[in-house]
């Protein structure tokens, strides 16, 4: 009777029913939790991704459990209706966010209140350089379209367009793109991108140095002139309009990351601005982390099509920070040596990561060098190039 009890009770635990791709999978979200918590790898994005893998990958929990739904008719009126058989898992509810995409948008208003778009504003000549940096997402696209032709990988069109815009460095657009072309990728794409946007200081400055004479990383660039509190309102609603009338599939997210540095700049909605920079920002960002990590099951994680992903995804990024630094060399020659190519790295939307990888790198050059408040202008433009680059791609193969 106790013998019978005790396999009674083993055979109802997840022990018994683990899978070997379960325990990959969980040993991927501990290492990627190790990551966060003990060597500081953006633990506010890590750490909910990594456990929400673990959560999800939890045999018998079903937590991303799909509800089971069935049509009856209605005994009264005679019409059909849906009746939920079975309540869904807790994170597959949570994750609908994702899905209907809604939590991208407002992490961009989070970010719009949290950033200063005076850089930008004070040196309109950066856009060029956050422009620059985009050619990572068009170059992986081609890529993966090629890796497609040759057998290698199979990738749709809305696959490639889905991986090649981790080169952007930006995390929520990323998932906002690839919730709409491809969100059987969501799980390998979300920790590719948010993967790299931890390791930016890691990845960037041998690219940024291999690239770049000591003497261009020793200049020092002239201070920014100030920009009034006019320009700085007029800009999100300027922004806003044009971007959205030229490309209207971007306007969610170039909206919300314009209203939110709407809230910022105009100095009446104190109250909206702290909300969107904290509370609101908080919570969408927990309910994102875990629910894209849920994505990532071993079924869909443990292939050859995820190992090419990251991998795309880690030649896009590098590709983008190089095409950023080069541009910036150019525009070095042409302005005479008064801008320092380093900050064309920046122009990679990780925000203000990017920016201050592009300040460390240059003091170590000169001590006297302060690059910060410079590239946070490419770093801004990138921001707005990632959100215009998923747009052209959800224009071309969103139909």
């Amino acid at each position: 009777m106790f013998v019978d009890i005790l396999s009674d009770f083993w055979a109802s635990t997840g022990f018994a029913i683990m899978e070997y791709g379960q325990l990959i999978m969980l040993l991927i979200s501990f290492g990627l939790l190790y990551l966060a918590l003990a060597k500081g790898f953006e633990p506010l994005l890590l750490i909910p991704i990594a456990f929400g893998m673990l959560l999800a990958n939890l045999p018998g929990a079903d937590l991303m459990k799909e509800p089971i739904v069935e049509i009856i008719q209605d005994p009264n009126t005679g019409e059909l209706v849906s009746q939920t058989k079975e309540v869904g898992g807790l994170l597959y509810y949570l994750y609908q966010g994702v899905k209907l995409g809604i939590y991208p948008p407002l992490i961009f208003l989070g970010v719009g209140a949290m950033t200063d778009f005076g850089p930008l504003i004070a040196n309109p000549k950066s856009i060029l350089l956050g422009a620059a940096a985009q050619f990572g997402i068009f170059a992986t696209f081609i890529g993966a379209i090629l890796l497609n032709s040759s057998g290698l990988v199979a990738f749709t069109a809305k696959e490639a367009a889905s991986i090649a815009i981790i080169g952007g460095a930006d995390g929520p657009t990323a998932l906002y793109l690839t919730s709409k072309l491809a969100p059987q990728l969501l799980g390998p794409i979300a920790v590719a991108a948010y993967s790299y946007m931890a390791l930016v200081p890691i990845i960037q400055p041998p690219i940024m140095k291999a690239l770049t004479t000591k003497e261009e990383r020793e200049i020092v660039m002239n201070q920014l002139r100030v920009v009034s509190k006019k320009e700085k309102v007029i800009f999100p609603i300027m922004v806003t309009v044009v971007v959205s009338l030229l490309l209207p599939s971007a306007a969610s997210l170039v909206g919300m990351l314009m209203l939110g540095n709407l809230f910022k700049e105009s100095l009446l909605a104190d109250r909206l601005s702290e909300t969107a920079q904290n509370e609101l920002m908080n919570i969408v960002t927990i309910f994102l982390g875990i629910t894209v990590g849920a994505t990532a099951n071993a079924q869909t994680f443990l292939s050859t099509k995820t190992l090419s992903i990251i991998a795309l995804g880690l030649v896009a990024f590098s590709i983008g920070t190089a095409s950023g630094v080069i541009f910036g060399k150019i525009m070095c020659k042409l302005s005479g040596g008064k801008i320092n190519p380093l900050i064309g790295s920046a122009g990679v939307s990780a925000v203000p990561m990017a920016a201050r990888v592009s300040q460390k790198v240059g003091q170590e050059a000169n001590p006297r060098n302060f690059l910060l408040m410079h590239a946070m202008g490419p770093n801004v433009a990138g921001v707005i190039g990632s959100a215009i680059a998923a747009g052209m791609l959800l224009n071309f193969f969103g139909g």
